[in-house]
């Protein structure tokens, strides 16, 4: 059994601490806020210890690993520390904002020999799971294309002064909230990115809510394959990936649909039973732990994806493709 703490202790905190709240492989014993007062309630139904400091929970022995649900901005320095304590460390996505920090971060944990996961919850999924294992059979021959597709009206609860409303912590709009997750499973599927062109741009959140809300991208992958992605917040829930191959194409309609296409004859639909992708994710990373992996996501796809995030700014401000080194 993993002992853990959990540091946010939000909407998304909150989620997390239920979902493994009867598991055999993780327990969630101590939640970290800057106010233990306000979690009183969750103290007393949950059955965790509230503690306000990250540091004195890093020097407890009785905590084998940290999950962090924090601000975006602040993942960096917090694994660092996680590692240079000897715990394990569980990132909710994005894992940074910045290439520099993602890079000093795996650094960190390989030096200390900790085990990293990242919240990729879709990598998860039932549907993803089954497109994985037939791409990678070969059924629809070499992938020459992907899209992908995250979009949801998340937008319209953000409220000002709140961090996740700021272009600082949410840089490319609902990338961060939403469109990551796609770009995640395009990058598992096609390889890494080479180069990014993005439009991003706000259309529909008020003023004082200082982020984009529809943001655009084309993709050209290392391996040679296409790509284009998408991430709009103000509007209804979309989640979609698909892959183009030589001998057909496979698309993933959400967590538990999947269509696949030949090359002639009609599509094919596949439903799967749903599943509780955070307990999966959770219950992957302790036992990971307990194998002795070191990475739940291969390091370079980690980066890869960060410096993707990275860019889409930069390029929707400059108007031009942007090199993913």
């Amino acid at each position: 059994m993993i002992r853990a703490a959990i540091y946010g202790l939000g909407r998304w905190g909150n989620r997390l601490l239920e979902s493994v709240r009867d598991s055999s492989k993780l327990r969630i014993t101590t939640g970290i806020s800057r106010d233990p007062a306000r979690h009183a309630e969750l103290r007393q139904s949950a059955g965790i210890e509230i503690a306000s400091s990250y540091a004195r929970v890093l020097k407890n022995p009785a905590v084998d690993a940290v999950i962090l649900t924090t601000p975006h901005s602040q993942h960096g320095a917090q694994v660092v520390q996680a590692a240079r304590a000897g715990k394990h460390v569980f990132v909710e996505k994005p894992f940074t904002l910045t290439r520099a920090s993602a890079e000093r971060a795996i650094d960190a944990c390989k030096a200390a020999g900790v085990t990293l996961g990242v919240g990729f919850n879709r990598r998860y999924a039932p549907s993803f799971a089954d497109m994985l294992r037939r791409i990678q059979a070969g059924e629809i021959g070499e992938v020459v294309h992907v899209e992908g597709q995250n979009s949801g009206p998340t937008g319209y609860a953000l409220k000002p002064g709140y961090w996740r409303s700021t272009r600082k912590e949410a840089p490319g709009g609902a990338m961060t909230a939403r469109g990551v997750h796609a770009l995640d499973c395009m990058i598992r599927i096609a390889g890494p990115v080479a180069t990014l062109y993005a439009a991003s741009q706000k259309r529909a959140l008020p003023a004082e809510i200082d982020m984009d809300d529809t943001t655009a991208m084309l993709l050209k992958f290392a391996h040679g394959a296409s790509g284009c992605l998408s991430a709009v917040f103000v509007t209804g829930d979309y989640w979609r990936v698909l892959a183009v191959g030589t001998k057909g194409w496979l698309e993933l309609r959400n967590d538990t649909e999947l269509v696949q296409s030949a090359l002639t004859g009609a599509p094919e639909r596949f439903q799967f039973a749903p599943l509780d992708k955070e307990r999966a994710e959770l219950e992957a990373f302790a036992e990971a732990i307990e194998a002795g992996e070191r990475f739940l996501v291969p390091p370079a796809e980690i980066v890869n994806g960060v410096a993707v995030l990275e860019a889409i700014e930069k390029s929707s401000a400059r108007g031009k493709p942007i090199a993913i080194t």
